[in-house]
């Protein structure tokens, strides 16, 4: 059992990767163009971030913006990324795959995690797509990801908490439930009541203009949910 809340940090750049650890970080999320929901950044970038930053380092596999529903090519690219990525040291893996019907592809996403290993992968918010959270849920755990990154199957986490709340439940130890989407140092108290979730994800959208590049408040709202989650105790 983890003793401790966690905090992950969604990133683009070298800049507020480092901003992000200087704030107290667990964990980044690296990806490119956050404005589009996160895609697979260049080795280039992950090499670079590595070099700087010592907290772990989740890399997005995204071939492009849109569904999440994607054509033999695009599941061919996703495999060069996660072997790119592995070799540019990432310390875990950030994709979801669907079929159509708005369900969890679990044979693409379980060949995936197996290619990824032995990276943990997380189940990122192409989950919130699905038409049923809770089978999606099990789908999910069937094909070996570790983690599940959702705002509840609604437009932010403070908006889903209650079907954050349910997923923490059922998931209970087989995978990781990360409330994510529009949360800050304003909110994150309340969500973690609201949910029970130990982990947590923020880009901080809502408080920080990646346009102005101010990585000192960037990392100061960090620093500010770190000490907030250091207050708590786990139930």
């Amino acid at each position: 059992m983890k003793n401790k809340f966690l905090l992950e940090i969604s990133v683009e750049s070298v800049e507020a990767a480092a901003a992000a650890e200087r704030g107290g970080a667990d964990r980044i999320e690296l990806c490119d163009n956050l404005s589009l929901g996160g895609l697979t950044p260049q080795a280039a970038l992950i090499h670079a971030v590595r070099q700087q930053i010592q907290i772990p380092i989740f890399v997005m596999i995204r071939p492009r913006a849109g569904d999440f529903v994607y054509s033999p090519a695009e599941f061919a690219e996703m495999k060069k990324s996660i072997a790119a990525a592995r070799d540019a040291r990432a310390s875990g893996l950030v994709f979801g795959i669907l079929k159509a019907d708005r369900t969890v592809d679990i044979e693409r996403t379980a060949e995936l995690v197996e290619l990824a290993q032995p990276l943990p992968v997380t189940f990122h918010r192409a989950f919130d797509a699905c038409a049923d959270l809770s089978q999606a849920l099990e789908d999910v755990a069937r094909c070996g990801a570790s983690r599940i990154l959702t705002s509840g199957g609604t437009a932010s986490a403070p908006e889903g908490s209650g079907n954050i709340r349910m997923l923490v439940a059922a998931a209970g130890e087989r995978v990781t439930i990360i409330p994510g989407a529009g949360i800050n140092a304003g909110n994150i108290l309340q969500l973690a009541a609201a949910t029970r979730a130990r982990d947590f994800h923020s880009g901080l959208s809502s408080v920080f203009s990646r346009s102005k590049a101010n990585y000192v408040q960037f990392e100061n709202e960090v620093r500010a949910m770190v000490k907030i989650l250091s207050t708590l105790t786990p139930e």
